[in-house]
């Protein structure tokens, strides 16, 4: 049986959809961040070294990294997929596979790196430090997002905008596996304070993955998909 290490509001939600989609049966084990940090906890460290999320476990397979994950199932499971779910893993050679390809890699590579800090520097201010520390904290995180993260994710959510004008899925007319490692990015671009109204086809395209039966059944089982 297939085991799934899911820490709640993370990347590990892809896996979860992407194994709903498939219909795979699977065995979820949920972790719950530390309530101050908001860190993973120490017992995903038996799991994988890291100590990070997703992990699964498949026979005697341990794999760690969400793409790394995607790639697999979709390697292993994917042949057994029928009707739009039949290309995940579009034909080498062609556009589709190009793009899917190219936004494999894009999401954790370039725009997950943006997200990460956009959220540690909104977070830095409300953390507990000496009162007259406190302005200097929240000009200075202030600061840097205008300056550094927020023109980078603008450029960021202009390009996927732009993208989508001519594309259903990332990769082409059908969903395809980088529909399932761009879809935490995109939740996550969205909930971090851009303005859904500039960003309509980006809006559209997240809420046809959150309408999606098998995505519903992911957070169900394993609950909101990014920190709020």
């Amino acid at each position: 049986m297939l085991t799934v290490h899911h820490l709640e509001t993370s990347r590990s939600q892809r896996v979860l959809w992407l194994l709903e989609e498939l219909g795979v049966p699977y065995t979820l084990k949920l972790y719950q961040r530390d309530p101050l940090t908001k860190l993973a906890p120490a017992a995903l460290k038996a799991v994988h070294p890291l100590g990070k999320s997703p992990v699964i476990r498949d026979g005697n397979e341990t794999i760690a990294e969400s793409g790394a994950i995607l790639e697999y199932l979709v390697e292993r499971y994917g042949a057994q997929a029928q009707g739009e779910l039949a290309g995940l893993q579009p034909v080498p050679g062609t556009a589709e596979y190009r793009q899917s390809r190219f936004w494999m890699h894009y999401a954790e590579g370039s725009l997950m790196n943006w997200l990460v800090m956009k959220l540690v520097f909104m977070t830095i201010p409300t953390q507990p430090m000496p009162f007259f520390v406190r302005p200097i904290a929240r000009q200075l995180c202030a600061k840097v997002q205008a300056k550094l993260i927020d023109p980078n994710l603008a450029t960021a959510l202009a390009y996927m905008e732009t993208h989508l004008s001519t594309h259903t899925w990332f990769a082409g007319d059908r969903i395809s596996i980088a529909d399932f490692q761009m879809s935490f990015a995109v939740e996550a671009a969205l909930a971090r304070g851009a303005d859904v109204k500039q960003f309509p086809r980006l809006s559209a395209y997240r809420d046809r993955v959150v309408a999606r039966p098998a995505y519903q059944r992911a957070m169900t089982k394993g609950g909101p998909v990014v920190m709020s």
